[in-house]
């Protein structure tokens, strides 16, 4: 658990798709906490951690510590050499992702990196070409449908037609702040991206998966800090609407605006309303009832159903990914996808109408 009360590690039941040392991968530049998670679905996969790298040695050292056998490099460069090496894993900061993503792949490896996966459009087009020249991955662990077991599951209902045809998918991405657990450049817009790109990026990829679709409109879109004063480049509110190319839409908010008293890190929910029925997926608490998060609801033809999914369905993604960058296939996520859902991301935070945010009383003293 982080010192903002996020739980940056989920574990699930360990699925081996390949054997004991099979599938060797590496980690690097470990900025954010979302490196464990990542870590921890690879090895839960069959994935052996073999080699890890920060600039900062005791980073390295957490986290090498976690895993039996793997050892603390002393450059980056010793890993990019390294025959064995499949994949790199990093939580680089957010502007520095693209651009390591590309030396990766310019090594003759697959790059596996945290959300947002860029933060200006530049480094998506870089990216996009030098995966194209080498062949090489560039994944993106969009964790908030990848290492959620009812947002797994949701997939799996819509891909039966349980709601019939997905028209319209509406999603909140609530997080803690926690402002003093935060390093420097949480708080620095070119460095973080700005909110839509950061963790909107979760909510864009969602709907692009969850409607089935290809590409999309941002049609509107608009970020502000209404609560941050102290940090003036922060946005701790953003929200967008976005028409699909099949014709579903999307509304998101996602915001750092979680009060003290809720007993998660963020009330993350998803609907998902189809032709024949509807879903809601309360991801990571239900509210004042006790019993955890995990919960999806679901509306059909039949009547009301509501399940707890929490320890039940895994996380298929990451066995899929190593499976895909041993065969050279695309069963875990399309390249296509992932960079799509990037592109959609840092154009609606391109496009973001600044929200005025000053209150009534700093109004009426600036005038």
């Amino acid at each position: 658990m982080g010192k903002d009360g996020m739980n940056y590690a989920p574990e699930g039941k360990p699925r081996p798709v390949v054997s004991s040392g099979e599938f060797r991968f590496a980690a690097a530049h470990l900025d954010h906490g979302h490196i464990y998670g990542m870590c921890n679905g690879l090895t839960e996969a069959g994935g052996t951690l073999a080699s890890v790298y920060d600039p900062q040695p005791e980073r390295a050292a957490a986290l090498a510590a976690r895993y039996p056998g793997a050892a603390v490099a002393g450059s980056l460069e010793e890993i990019l050499q390294d025959p064995d090496i499949r994949l790199v894993a990093a939580a680089a900061v957010p502007s520095e992702r693209g651009p390591l993503g590309v030396r990766v792949m310019e090594h003759g490896k697959d790059y596996f990196t945290d959300k947002t996966p860029f933060t200006e459009l530049a480094q998506l087009e870089l990216a996009r070409a030098t995966a194209a020249r080498t062949g090489q991955k560039y994944a993106v662990y969009y964790s908030e449908r990848l290492h959620v077991e009812s947002a797994v599951f949701a997939g799996r209902l819509i891909e039966e037609g349980a709601i019939g045809r997905v028209v319209q998918v509406i999603g909140t991405g609530p997080h803690r702040l926690n402002a003093p657990s935060r390093p420097g450049w949480f708080f620095e817009r070119e460095r973080y991206g700005g909110i839509l790109c950061d963790i909107g990026s979760h909510q864009i990829e969602q709907f692009l998966h969850y409607a089935g679709c290809r590409d999309a409109q941002v049609l509107s879109s608009k970020v502000g800090n209404f609560a941050n004063p102290d940090h003036p480049e922060l946005e701790d509110f953003g929200d967008a609407t976005l028409l699909g190319d099949n014709g579903a839409s999307h509304y998101f908010r996602v915001d750092w605006l979680t009060p003290a008293g809720l007993s998660a890190w963020g009330d993350g929910r998803t609907i998902l309303l189809g032709t024949e029925g509807y879903i809601e997926l309360r991801k990571y608490v239900d509210i004042a009832r006790g019993s955890g998060g995990d919960q999806l609801y679901l509306v059909d033809g039949r009547g009301e159903h509501r399940m707890e999914l929490g320890g039940k369905v895994g996380f298929p993604y990451f066995g899929q990914l190593i499976l895909d960058v041993l065969n050279r296939t695309e069963h875990a996520m399309t390249q296509e996808h992932a960079f799509k859902a990037a592109e959609l991301c840092l154009r609606a935070q391109a496009q973001a109408v600044r929200i005025p945010t000053a209150s009534p009383m700093e109004r009426m003293n600036r005038s």
